[in-house]
């Protein structure tokens, strides 16, 4: 360990050699060479566009059928596979969720398009919609399942959505990536 007055003599020896040294003005870069995150872009709620849009029945939507079990996965063509990949994982900041289990179809549809605009207008990036996995449907499947799914793919302002881990759900909840 250093004596004390060697400490003090390399104290007086550094402000020895930095005496005539002044302080320089702080340079700000030039201007095209920051970058700037742009302003979140605000739409202006558009759910009863959404709800008219997607009317579709169970009928309609049998033809995108998943099982209970089914994982399940959409991807826009500008959205990267990185971006999958970290969305698949949970690796987005869940900003917000809704529980459609045990709603009718007509409710559940309505909650969601509620649900997809406020999300939207408050510039959030990824929510999480937990759909359940349709155990109690019967024989028909899982109902509010599927009609997510098809919900979700026609919507224009859901870029990407992949089913949840196990501890969010599993294939019984979806994580969504949203257009910002």
């Amino acid at each position: 360990m250093p004596k004390k007055t060697d400490l003090l003599n390399d104290v007086q020896m550094f402000r020895n050699a930095v005496r005539g040294v002044k302080p320089i003005e702080a340079i700000m870069p030039p201007r095209g060479l920051v970058k700037r995150k742009p302003p979140a872009r605000r739409r202006p709620a558009a759910a009863g566009g959404f709800i008219e849009r997607t009317m579709l029945t169970i009928d309609e939507a049998e033809k995108d059928a998943v099982t209970a079990d089914q994982t399940l996965t959409f991807q826009r063509a500008q959205v990267r596979i990185q971006e999958i990949r970290r969305l698949r994982r949970g690796l987005y900041p869940i900003e917000n969720n809704i529980d459609l289990h045990g709603l009718t179809q007509s409710h559940a549809r309505l909650l969601l398009g509620e649900f997809i605009s406020q999300s939207q207008t408050a510039g959030l990036r990824c929510v999480r919609i937990v759909h359940g996995k349709g155990y109690r449907s019967g024989p028909r499947g899982p109902v509010l399942k599927i009609l997510v799914n098809t919900w979700l793919r026609h919507h224009q302002e859901i870029m990407a959505f992949t089913s949840a881990r196990a501890i969010d759900g599993g294939t019984g909840a979806v994580y969504v990536l949203l257009r910002t």
